[in-house]
């Protein structure tokens, strides 16, 4: 008898995905067929030039946006087509989402921050305030709960955002430039941060960015030139030191 080891689990599945944006009377072809395999557990960064497609990318496979063509599976689900209110359950339930800018609300505390999201859910599985807690304990906020932002760095703030993010337990996290409003310092704090819920949950973490160095700690790196991926060992010498230069 045959032992077969378990292959991962593919949570994000892209094929030909294609983003066309009208421009005036032209059209920006955004992205440019891509197919891209992300398995359950990775840290993946995407990086590229400005204007190669990884927002627009992170946007798509968020459902924040459709395709002009092509397919994305989020956890062996098609959303390319999927109606808004479902799309909206597959958001609230699957997927988490980190930006530049924190964008918590500054009258509430850091606790009522990521409780926020598990008052809003349909399917509620956690009690608010102690998942909330939990959370921020985990992210090495445990003294700063009863802060409002404005009390609160910004390397702390955005470690709020990433909790909130936490709220409802997505298997998937998605970051868009998660450091570049941060000093490297602060910075270095966000990583060490998903890099330790990537630890403790198994959460899949997908980032978004112009740091090279931030994207050395992903278990894969994947590169976007154009809108198309490209193996970045097979770009010319000049095109590896544009990207270098971001």
């Amino acid at each position: 008898m045959t032992n077969h080891a378990q292959q991962p689990r593919v949570i994000i599945r892209t094929r030909g995905l294609t983003k066309d944006l009208p421009l005036g009377k032209t059209v920006v072809h955004a992205l440019r067929g891509v197919d891209m395999d992300i398995y359950s557990g990775e840290i993946v960064g995407i990086v590229g030039p400005s204007g190669s497609g990884k927002s627009t990318l992170l946007g798509l496979i968020g459902g924040l946006d459709k395709p002009s063509r092509g397919s994305i599976e989020i956890d062996g689900v098609d959303i390319s087509r999927m109606g808004e209110d479902r799309l909206t359950e597959i958001r609230n339930e699957k997927i988490g989402f980190i930006f530049q800018f924190f964008n918590l609300i500054p009258t509430l505390t850091a606790l009522e921050n990521v409780a926020l999201p598990i008052q809003f859910a349909r399917k509620a599985r956690f009690s608010p305030d102690k998942r909330a807690r939990e959370l921020l304990q985990l992210l090495g906020l445990k003294d700063r709960m009863h802060h409002r932002p404005s009390e609160l760095s910004g390397g702390q703030q955005q470690r709020v955002a990433i909790a909130r993010a936490l709220a409802n337990n997505p298997p998937l996290l998605l970051a868009d430039e998660p450091t570049g409003n941060l000093d490297r310092e602060s910075g270095a704090m966000v990583l060490a941060a998903l890099e330790d819920i990537r630890r403790e949950t198994g959460t899949t973490i997908v980032i978004v960015t112009h740091d090279l160095d931030l994207a050395k700690h992903a278990d894969r790196v994947l590169t976007l030139v154009d809108g198309k991926m490209v193996d970045a060992t097979a770009l010319s010498t000049s095109e590896q030191q544009r990207i270098a230069a971001l």
